[in-house]
């Protein structure tokens, strides 16, 4: 059996005023909380990319702070997915490209094209949309991940698009948006978003155990057997698979506890 592939567990940033004194330790200074954040977890999706451009003196100081082996995600301008025709969004994807997202260099993690909840699928909008998305930017291989948030896209046809573009729909965990688990690239995308205050780790054992048992079944190229139910078409070909899990939203002051657990656990 082929050796499953690596499994990189994190949160959404890195700076939340109510994690200090909780997930960092008192006295901690701020410019020093993604140092102490890369300690503890294997990976980070960035959400500042989403509302504006950061500067490549950014993204090369982020991937100094960081030990070897963690990886950003990067979550796609929403200049690029808030828009009528997708299809017309080059410009602005050329531009997020050239803002220094490489200057992450081996770090450098999928981005998260996310769309709003209203976005509908359109078949030839959003085939347009995937046609721009660049394979390899700087000498360095761009994978990319789409976040839906419409019931429109619960259909076979977009899950058939995006394998043939061998872009990642992103699992949608706990929450209220369409869930689509098929997969339709050579790695997981899955964004949990169940946290509460009542559990000390955000989520009961039970719930930890199951998203840490689907990480690794995906690693292992598997379809986790909870999802196979809700699966719209026949699983992906068997293969191991790079996954990455964020806490994202719910509770979030427990999320950096969720995803600790969870390292702990896979």
């Amino acid at each position: 059996m082929p050796h499953p592939a690596p499994i990189r567990i994190g949160i959404g940033g890195w700076t939340f005023e109510p994690w200090r004194g909780v997930f960092y330790p008192e006295g901690l200074t701020q410019k020093r909380e993604l140092e102490y954040a890369g300690s503890k977890l294997t990976a980070i999706e960035i959400n500042g990319t989403y509302y504006g451009s950061q500067k490549p003196e950014s993204f090369a100081k982020w991937r100094a702070e960081t030990p070897d082996g963690f990886v950003f995600s990067l979550k796609g301008p929403r200049f690029t997915t808030n828009r009528r025709v997708l299809s017309e969004a080059g410009e602005s994807i050329e531009r997020f490209f050239k803002s220094g997202v490489t200057e992450l260099k081996e770090k450098l993690g999928p981005v998260n094209w996310q769309f709003m909840a209203t976005k509908k699928f359109d078949p030839d909008d959003f085939e347009g949309f995937l046609k721009l998305l660049p394979k390899r930017v700087d000498g360095h291989d761009i994978r990319h991940a789409v976040e839906v948030r419409h019931e429109s896209f619960r259909t076979p046809d977009f899950i058939a698009l995006a394998r043939e573009y061998g872009v990642a729909i992103i699992h949608a965990g706990d929450s209220d948006f369409p869930l689509i688990p098929d997969v339709t690239a050579p790695f997981v995308y899955a964004r949990i978003m169940g946290t509460t205050e009542e559990e000390a780790h955000g989520y009961g054992d039970a719930a930890l155990d199951g998203w840490a048992d689907a990480a690794k079944a995906w690693a292992k190229g598997g379809a986790p057997a909870a999802l196979q139910p809700a699966l719209l078409t026949p699983p992906a070909e068997a293969m191991p698979r790079e996954v990455f899990l964020f806490v994202i939203s719910g509770f979030k002051p427990r999320n950096p506890a969720a995803a600790m657990a969870l390292i702990a656990r896979v």
